[in-house]
């Protein structure tokens, strides 16, 4: 659906961005997208879709090269960025103007969303809103496309406690095996039990690009002596519970993905978690 192949791209040519950074992401997953602040994230996301274009390399989304921007892929694209833009118009109003870009766009699911997120179409003028009101209007808006392919960058930035386990529940019941899906976010404890596929961008290039399976395959995310001392410790990180442990899992038992502890061992040993899963 999305294949990167060698992207190259920098804002100043002596200090590339991307150094031959290669990527494939398929429907059916919900991909997170994880990366230091500057690694590059919302950068990519926009070559993705075709709103930059790179140095070299080449972008492609549903077999198409991104940067053409064609009708037939951006009617089933939608990009929820984190810099958001509202215009002058009711809810009701903005629907009107923006839905008939989208083919497959469901009125009654852009009802339903906003009533799940305590919304309506007459609730006001859309930049008048609060941060949080505005960005539920657009997750509403942008699960309503039912689009092929939805990217969201940090969607849950600007969201209370109750409006983000509304999203985590909005997004697992629109996720299915034709769309794909990516999030861009730093919040990863509010979408650990939503990402499936997990990409991390580091240096220029994806240090990680492995599924939620294949990570506690490889890794054991465990509290220190509960269930293995055997196995190489690539992240240990004390709390008040005790010391939460990343080992690489020789014995192959079970354990849950926690993304932070993923992401800290990762970076911590860049080299070595790249070549457990190559």
């Amino acid at each position: 659906m999305i294949q990167l192949e060698n992207i190259q791209f920098g804002y100043v040519k002596s200090r590339p961005l991307f150094k031959e950074l290669s990527l494939t992401m398929e429907p059916g997953h919900i991909y997170g997208l994880l990366g230091k602040n500057g690694a590059g994230k919302t950068t990519l996301l926009k070559i993705m879709s075709g709103l930059r274009f790179p140095d070299g390399g080449t972008a492609t989304i549903m077999g198409e090269n991104a940067s053409l921007r064609k009708a037939e892929v951006l009617q089933n694209l939608f990009f929820l960025q984190e810099e958001m833009f509202v215009p002058h118009l009711r809810i009701s109003e903005f629907e009107k103007s923006y839905a008939s870009f989208y083919p497959n766009f469901s009125s009654e699911k852009f009802a339903e969303y906003l009533r799940e997120f305590e919304l309506e179409r007459e609730f006001g003028y859309m930049d008048k809103l609060s941060h949080g009101q505005k960005k539920k209007v657009l997750i509403a808006f942008a699960l309503a496309t039912n689009t092929k392919v939805l990217i969201m960058d940090e969607p849950t930035n600007g969201l209370d406690i109750p409006s983000k386990s509304t999203f985590r529940k909005l997004m697992a019941s629109a996720a299915d095996e034709s769309r794909l899906v990516i999030i861009s976010t730093h919040q990863v404890r509010d979408l650990h039990s939503l990402i499936d596929m997990v990409a991390i961008l580091d240096n220029g290039h994806m240090l990680l690009n492995a599924s939620s399976f294949e990570i506690t395959e490889k890794l054991l995310f465990d509290m220190d002596n509960m269930k293995s001392a055997e196995g190489k410790i690539f992240y240990s990180e004390e709390s008040p519970r005790g010391n939460y442990q990343v080992k690489e899992n020789v014995n192959h038992l079970d354990s849950s993905l926690d993304l932070e502890l993923l992401f800290n061992a990762a970076i911590s040993n860049k080299n070595e978690i790249s070549n457990l899963f190559k």
